[in-house]
């Protein structure tokens, strides 16, 4: 099972009202473990950086001027996601986005369905706790010293290891809803035990086999023992 871990970094909080996406960072999951295979694009938002964004992230207009824009890097990077499950923390946020950008290239969108929130997951498993990426790092034990100045790349790769702690750590299942192993010597129906190579000796005495014979002689011919 194929799923990216993704984040953001943008320069507000509304595509309608003129902000844009500046960063893209992704990590590629099989079966709830890194690949090492990641995303990462800075973007050129074609317009000024507001100071409350740049307090967030860091990315000034100086830095960004000679990125690409969107519509130079969207085609890939709806090819590097394709039709995988999307881990995101606050997913209404990023798919609004990413949408916007999409829709303005006349690309097909993310269906809302394809996010997993990460954020709805935590509040629903620590209801009234802080469910923020730095309270869940602090909750689950993850370092995220570096994680100074919030970026799409890093928050993607320290996601990825909360979001494995709230589906239960790297086997969220504990393996009971794998198959039974039938290659050679594992337990599976074919599988019998093999005689001993000598057999154990008797645990009873002598006289106690002979006390027995003759209590079930004085059974009569019927009896179950005689049959064995």
């Amino acid at each position: 099972m194929r799923e990216i871990v993704l984040d953001t970094e943008t320069t507000g909080f509304d595509p309608e009202s003129g902000d844009r996406i500046v960063e893209i960072g992704a990590v590629e999951l099989i079966g709830h473990m890194a690949t090492g295979k990641t995303y990462h694009q800075y973007i050129n938002p074609e317009r000024s950086m507001p100071t409350e964004a740049f307090q967030v992230h860091g990315l000034g207009d100086e830095f960004l001027r000679d990125k690409p824009k969107f519509a130079e890097v969207g085609r890939d990077f709806i090819e590097f996601i394709g039709d995988s499950k999307l881990i995101i923390h606050n997913a209404a946020f990023d798919i609004k986005f990413l949408n916007a950008e999409l829709k303005w290239m006349n690309l097909p969108l993310i269906p809302w369905e394809q996010a997993l929130d990460t954020l709805a997951i935590a509040r629903k498993r620590f209801p009234g706790s802080p469910a923020s990426l730095d309270a869940l790092c602090r909750r689950f034990g993850i370092d995220n010293t570096s994680r100074t100045l919030h970026g799409a790349l890093l928050d993607s790769e320290i996601l990825a290891e909360v979001y494995l702690e709230l589906i239960g750590g790297r086997q969220p299942d504990f393996g009971l809803s794998s198959q039974p192993d039938r290659s050679a010597g594992a337990h599976g129906s074919e599988w019998a035990p093999k005689p001993r190579p000598n057999p154990l000796p008797p645990r009873i005495t002598k006289a106690e086999a002979a006390a027995h014979t003759e209590f079930v002689d004085k059974l009569g011919d019927g009896a179950v023992w005689k049959t064995l």
